[in-house]
């Protein structure tokens, strides 16, 4: 069945039918084909636009029809051109010649604008709650960690000590942005284009507020012609996903490398590892690897998407169509990444001896033992030269500064004495930083308050607003 089809006088081409059918993947909208039906059947007939047993008759068809797709005895199949088909040509055969009235003052054009804003609506939510379990798995490593030591990195060389909470905070701020981007998407894509028609609205008297407001939307899009054709808010989003994503590889990258036999910072759980086939010693990372190379996958439908779009005069066209596949795959890709990275790091175990052990070993007190110069009234630029010959010389002798003998120090200069070692101290290193941001424990203390308050303050999918009854 297609809902066209008067003014041709042939069939079209089986292959050309196959190219042009969509309900292989749109069939994933009946909800929302079903949710944006009830809410303009309701509004046709509180407008007298089809009378009140009409539009009770529909909306109980339609509830039945989805009430069967979920308990399997409905089948969603493919000899019906797209999901929209499908639903009208099933409420006609169960409700009769009043279904043919479900469709007054509607286009497919602003039919399947609304159910792909609307299910890209619900996936902004429910990506905003993966990231808000995920962000709670990192806050409680974090509150946990406030005395763990490692090594900070800049250009992956130990540069200066930090702790667990301090490195992993990192990433709980990143992942702020992340939810504050989805919770800015969600506002701004909260708009209505039901009742657009193919671009021009419709000459019936619908109350595109009401079907709004029905739909837990904030009102009706303002333009037909942009309702119809805008896929701005797919793109924020699949920008959005692929903001998190990199976020996760960075994530993945040092997950990895923390668990290399170089490093082992960690040990990831068996249910989150594998094995290899030949090599009986291996347990690789692989969920890590696997969202580290998942993130090209979602940068894919952003870029396919973008390279959709920017040719396309108003209004609708059949190119945006194309919007649906690789962003299904890339939300379904996104929610699940971030879903196991959760786990992975939930039920990982943290070598603390080894990282405090690595923080030594990588000279990241060097700067303090500069600082401890300076503060006893040696130039900068000269204590920096004298720590960088204390630095030769424990390499040489393979151990770390806070194992130098004090002879050695005081060999290269004077001013040292038995208190560098207290100095130098990683918990001293650490405790001393105290400026807002930064690992020491007064100020992990605030940030960790802040991240509680804030957690607190945006549940999990906080942006959603209710439909109206």
């Amino acid at each position: 069945m297609k809902l066209w089809g008067g003014r041709f006088t042939k069939e079209t081409n089986e292959l050309v039918n196959n190219f042009n059918a969509s309900i292989s993947f749109d069939r994933k909208f009946y909800r929302q084909d079903i949710s944006g039906s009830i809410a303009h059947a309701k509004m046709l007939g509180e407008q007298g636009i089809i009378t009140k047993d009409e539009s009770q008759q529909i909306q109980d068809g339609l509830s039945g029809i989805l009430e069967d797709i979920e308990n399997g005895s409905l089948e969603i199949t493919d000899e019906y051109e797209d999901i929209h088909t499908f639903m009208e040509a099933t409420l006609i055969e169960r409700i009769g010649d009043t279904g043919k009235k479900l469709h007054t003052g509607r286009s497919r054009n602003d039919q399947v604008a609304l159910d792909m804003r609307l299910f890209t609506r619900d996936e902004v939510a429910a990506a905003d709650t993966e990231l808000t379990a995920l962000m709670q798995v990192i806050l409680r490593i974090m509150k946990e960690n406030t005395q763990t030591f490692m090594p900070g990195f800049t250009h992956l060389q130990k540069a200066q000590p930090v702790t667990v909470a301090h490195h992993f905070g990192a990433y709980f701020e990143m992942f702020k942005r992340d939810r504050s981007r989805l919770a800015d998407i969600y506002r701004r894509m909260n708009y209505c284009p039901l009742g657009a028609g193919a671009l021009a609205g419709t000459t019936y008297p619908l109350d595109r507020e009401r079907t709004a407001a029905l739909l837990g939307f904030d009102g009706p899009a303002l333009n037909s012609m942009d309702a119809v054709s805008d896929r701005d808010y797919l793109i924020e989003f699949l920008s959005a996903l692929s903001m998190i994503m990199m976020h996760l590889s960075r994530f993945s990258e040092e997950i990895c490398i923390w668990n290399s036999n170089e490093y082992k910072f960690i040990e990831l759980d068996d249910a989150y590892s594998t094995g290899s086939s030949i090599m009986p010693q291996k347990k690789n990372p692989d969920i890590a690897e696997l969202v580290r190379g998942k993130t090209g996958r979602v940068y894919g439908a952003l870029t396919s998407l973008l390279t959709t779009m920017k040719g396309l005069p108003l209004a609708y066209n059949k190119d945006m169509q194309e919007d649906k596949e690789l962003s299904f795959d890339a939300f379904d890709t996104a929610k699940s990444c971030i879903r196991l990275f959760a786990g992975m790091l939930d039920t990982m175990k943290l070598n603390a001896g080894r990282m405090e052990d690595s923080a030594k070993r990588g000279f990241t007190n060097a700067t303090d033992a500069a600082d401890y110069l300076v503060k006893k009234g040696v130039p900068f630029r000269d204590a920096h030269g004298i720590v960088g010959q204390l630095v030769l010389a424990c390499i040489d002798k393979g151990i770390a500064l806070d194992n130098l003998p004090l002879a050695d120090y005081q060999a290269v200069s004077p001013v040292f004495d038995a208190d560098i070692y207290e100095a130098i101290s990683l918990k001293t290193c650490v405790d001393k930083r105290l400026t807002l941001g930064a690992p020491g424990p007064a100020s992990m203390e605030k940030v960790i308050a802040a991240c509680d308050a804030y957690m607190e303050q945006y549940p999990a999918a906080h942006m959603q607003k209710q439909a109206q009854p």
